[in-house]
């Protein structure tokens, strides 16, 4: 059912080429008129709330959704929290098979295949227009086509992203590392992940995800820095189990056992690992640049102590380095009303310049980095590429020079791969093993999780 991969995978590359030039609520639909009242006001269940811990976040979204129901006194927004990551991928699949989604619901790009196989999405192509979204003309037309099939749109894009190496300047310093100078290589992050795990005690030189789907989704990221594959051109069989998948595996061996740079502590999931970067606990990982985002919002770090180089190679310059992102999908069998009214917060909440998400005058005095490089979510000259990147120029609170090497070598983007988060479940257990046992065995975890990609392409096909 899902897009070819290679389709993806242009539809990401194109975005590359274009970009680097109130109180939780039943998830139920609203009530038995559909969504609507005696009077015609609409009411639509819309998630990804932040937590009350983010409490910045909070006070904007609340604020965001009054301004909203304001200027649209006929809509009414239901907000629901499902956790300070928004989508959890195994929460998300139960919600998705329990059908208790609500009206408007978040998921990764890596999502569209299991969505449209649950049956849940309602296909929004028609009501997708300027009506609804006054910068859908300008949205970038390879992010529309990811959550596309068949010609249907069922979801709309509000954040890419790609990934390189993020580090921590005031770690490196202390390493006597130039800050300035990131690894490119594989070997220099192994070098200076000594030298930063020697400094002190409980310091992590290099940290890596092994649960959670995140340690299958870093070592896609890697196999690519390596020029490798995860699935074949035709997406129905495994193609990591090959020389550039056992260096991925190797390369984290010989850190964790070989070197002891990577701490004692493994089975990383998203959060565990960013609360340890926030408290200085973390040299070097690899991920997107909304990773320090998180880390100073979400995880009480420091703005100054953060920057991002691109990919690591083996030998040289990254081979391809994994991009994605994020949108909202429609539940099935909301009315037309509840659609467009759901276009509109979206629209209003992460695609207008100077409001929502891209309301950088606002987030600029929180505890919330404004200037960095990512999302790119405008095509390259359009009126509204123009007015966000003026405003999240004007209003940078982070020093973007910490970007400049990241955003100076850029490294081709690859799509992730069809079935991707099941994939990522079963290369988890590739990473864990490696990563918590010194006399794991690399060619059999790699055939064992070949063997199951296999067996899930199969039934998937």
């Amino acid at each position: 059912m899902s897009v070819p991969q290679y389709r993806k995978a242009a539809a990401l590359a194109l975005v590359a080429g274009l970009g680097l030039s109130l109180t939780a609520c039943s998830t139920k639909s609203s009530d038995d008129n559909g969504g609507t009242d005696a009077a015609g006001k609409v009411t639509i269940t819309v998630d990804c709330q932040p937590v009350g811990a983010q409490k910045e976040l909070l006070a904007n979204w609340n604020a965001d959704v009054a301004e909203f129901q304001k200027q649209n006194p006929d809509i009414t927004i239901k907000s629901v929290s499902v956790g300070e990551q928004c989508n959890n991928p195994p929460d998300f699949t139960a919600r998705l098979a329990g059908g208790t989604m609500t009206d408007v619901f978040y998921g990764y790009m890596t999502d569209l295949q299991q969505v449209l196989d649950s049956g849940q999405a309602m296909d929004i192509t028609q009501y997708a227009t300027k009506d609804t979204v006054p910068t859908w003309d300008s949205v970038d037309p390879a992010l529309k086509e990811v959550f596309t099939e068949e010609g249907k749109l069922y979801a709309v894009p509000v954040k890419n992203y790609s990934m390189g190496l993020v580090y921590n300047k005031a770690l490196f310093k202390k390493a006597g590392l130039d800050a300035e100078n990131p690894p490119k290589t594989w070997a220099e992050v192994r070098e200076a992940a000594k030298k930063i795990a020697a400094t002190g005690s409980g310091i992590a030189g290099y940290s890596e995800y092994s649960a959670g789907n995140t340690g299958g989704w870093h070592f896609t990221a890697m196999t690519y820095s390596q020029g490798g594959k995860i699935l074949g051109e035709d997406g129905k069989k495994a193609a990591f189990n090959d020389a550039a998948g056992k260096q991925v595996l190797q390369n984290l061996k010989d850190m964790r056992y070989g070197d002891n740079s990577m701490g004692t502590r493994q089975l990383l999931q998203w959060g565990d690992l960013l609360t340890n970067a926030g408290a200085g606990k973390v040299g070097m990982f690899i991920g997107a640049p909304d990773a320090t985002q998180a880390i100073v919002s979400q995880f009480q770090g420091k703005y100054e102590d953060w920057a991002m180089g691109p990919m690591p190679g083996q030998d040289g310059p990254a081979k391809g380095t994994l991009g994605g992102g994020e949108g909202y999908f429609f539940k099935k069998d909301l009315t037309p009303e509840q659609v467009k009214a759901g276009l509109k917060w979206i629209a209003y909440q992460k695609l207008t310049p100077g409001k929502g998400q891209l309301d950088y005058a606002r987030a600029k005095p929180q505890n919330y980095p404004v200037g960095l490089p990512q999302p790119l979510l405008f095509t390259n000259g359009s009126d509204a590429q123009k007015q966000e990147l003026e405003l999240r120029k004007a209003n940078a609170n982070v020093d973007t020079a910490n970007f400049k090497v990241f955003e100076d070598n850029p490294v081709p983007i690859v799509g992730e791969p069809r079935n991707a988060q099941a994939i990522y479940a079963v290369l988890d257990s590739a990473m864990s093993g490696v990563l918590t046992n010194p006399n794991a065995n690399i060619d059999s975890l790699l055939k064992t999780a070949e063997t199951k990609v296999n067996q899930l392409q199969a039934a998937g096909s």
